[in-house]
């Protein structure tokens, strides 16, 4: 399997360019079931997560090609649908669950695969299931498969999330879409990546509205008539490389984000002593002298983001003084402090909280990634050691970050992958 050098001890300068949102791709990309033609796709990132479903979308009918040294998805309908999303590709990617509205609006049934993913907590489906439910669907879970059908289409209802869920409500966006009448979601996410969702959808004709309240508002249509359309920037990534600039001790300009996407995480930066100069669609950070410690709790949107949360704590455990970081989205979303600790971090988990107590420096050792986010946080704390840190099992990292390696070097970072 590949491992990652990382000799550390570089402080990191010169420009990033952020690719497009992985979050904001997938369920977009998924959405091109409830299409009759052909459909392409600008912005969207090469990484693991993405060609997995290309190739689950493949055995649901569709092929999906990348036009040659660019970021052009081209999906294309070859007619020969079929409704079953095996374990083989779902195991690997928890986002693939999301084929089961529209599969089931488009063609009345399915069965999907209970999904994989990134071990950082139950994350259970029954969300997904219920607004599946609200709009008329049979549903039924036999030899971890879900089996859905639906007799004369789906028909819109009101639908209220008990708790907010970022996969569920963009489930049922996609499966109101189609569905015959009125669908209302209250308690709805509203995260960039489902507004990106509503506003592709939108452009090729649905008829979506939302408010700040939560509320998304569903007029189903019969038909949906693509159009080329941009996938929004990666906010995870470009905060990701904001941190690899601070715990450096360098300057970045990070390029092509969208600077309103980024605020919460700016706050946190600005906290802990960044300097942040702001652009139309780029940013220049660098740092005080000093990192100063932090204290915050993951919220959904427009709260500080989960996906952020391995980052900051990384930084944090560079910082003269003691940080508090509350992990309120997943139940078992520090995984990566195990391998913080064996590289000199000193953290103490209680409960849902990790107390963070500043080291001058961190120590290069051996170390696995556990999850996406987990991989990346390892790959910041070599950056920030004089010696060299491996990384093992690379899988999570390829699966959200699209040419790290190359975009960490041309900054002046010394990083390497090789066949272990």
């Amino acid at each position: 399997m590949d491992k990652l050098l990382v000799r550390g001890g570089k402080k990191l300068s010169g420009e990033v360019i952020i690719s497009g949102s992985k979050n904001a791709s997938l369920p977009i990309i998924i959405s091109s079931i409830l299409f009759n033609n052909d459909l392409e796709l600008g912005n969207v990132p090469k990484v693991k997560d993405v060609y997995t479903l290309i190739n689950l979308l493949k055995l649901l009918g569709k092929n999906s090609v990348f036009e040659q040294d660019n970021s052009n998805l081209k999906i294309f309908n070859i007619k020969n649908n079929k409704y079953l999303a095996p374990y083989s590709i779902m195991k690997t990617m928890r986002a693939g669950v999301l084929v089961l509205g529209p599969l089931l609006a488009k063609y009345g049934k399915a069965k999907v695969s209970l999904p994989g993913g990134c071990a950082i907590g139950a994350r259970p489906i029954n969300l997904h299931l219920y607004a599946l439910k609200k709009l008329g669907a049979i549903l039924s879970i036999k030899d971890g498969y879900v089996e859905a059908k639906v007799k004369n289409g789906l028909i819109g209802n009101k639908i209220r999330f008990k708790k907010i869920s970022v996969g569920a409500t963009e489930c049922a966006i996609m499966s109101a879409t189609l569905a015959k009448g009125k669908t209302i979601i209250t308690n709805a996410a509203i995260e960039p990546e489902i507004i990106d969702l509503i506003e592709f959808l939108n452009s090729c004709g649905a008829k979506i509205s939302w408010g700040k309240n939560r509320k998304i508002i569903i007029r189903g249509v019969r038909t949906l008539k693509p159009v080329k359309y941009n996938v929004i920037p990666d906010r995870i990534e470009a905060g990701t490389y904001a941190v690899a600039a601070l715990i450096t001790d360098g300057k970045l300009l990070i390029k092509k984000v969208n600077i309103a996407h980024l605020d919460s995480t700016f706050n946190v930066l600005k906290d802990m002593g960044a300097k942040i100069k702001i652009f139309t669609d780029s940013f220049l950070i660098s740092r005080n002298k000093k990192l100063r410690p932090t204290k915050i709790k993951t919220k959904v949107y427009p709260g500080f983001a989960t996906d952020m949360q391995a980052q900051i704590m990384t930084l944090a455990c560079l910082t003269d003084g003691t940080s508090v970081i509350k992990e309120d989205i997943f139940e078992n979303r520090f995984l990566h402090i195990s391998e913080l600790l064996r590289m000199g971090a000193n953290i103490e988990i209680k409960k849902q909280k990790a107390i963070v107590k500043g080291v001058k420096n961190f120590n290069s050792a051996e170390v696995m990634a556990t999850d996406l986010r987990a991989s990346v946080s390892l790959v910041l704390a070599g950056l920030s050691t004089k010696g060299i840190t491996t990384i093992n099992r690379l899988y999570h990292l390829d699966r959200g970050y699209e040419k790290i390696e190359k975009k960490l070097k041309l900054c002046g970072a010394d990083i390497q992958r090789i066949n272990g």
